[in-house]
């Protein structure tokens, strides 16, 4: 049971609609991903970032390439 680890479903997010954003604040430093409506602006909050490993976790989970991750403050 320990050491095994579970494998990661693939979730689909429409890439011509939306866009991977990472929010973070700029007083707290607290990081939020989702994903935004190219048309609305609506962001669409999935999970909390805590550290780097949460970041590997989003991107793997979503099927994001780390060049189509988009930063705001």
């Amino acid at each position: 049971m320990f050491g095994i680890k579970k494998k990661i479903e693939v979730e689909q997010y429409d890439k011509l609609k939306e866009q991977a954003v990472i929010r973070a604040s700029i007083c707290t430093g607290e990081q939020v991903a989702g994903f935004e409506d190219r048309e609305t602006g609506r962001f669409r909050e999935v999970m909390l970032i805590r550290s780097e490993t949460d970041r590997a976790y989003f991107l793997k989970k979503y099927g994001v390439q780390e060049e189509d991750l988009v930063k705001e403050y």
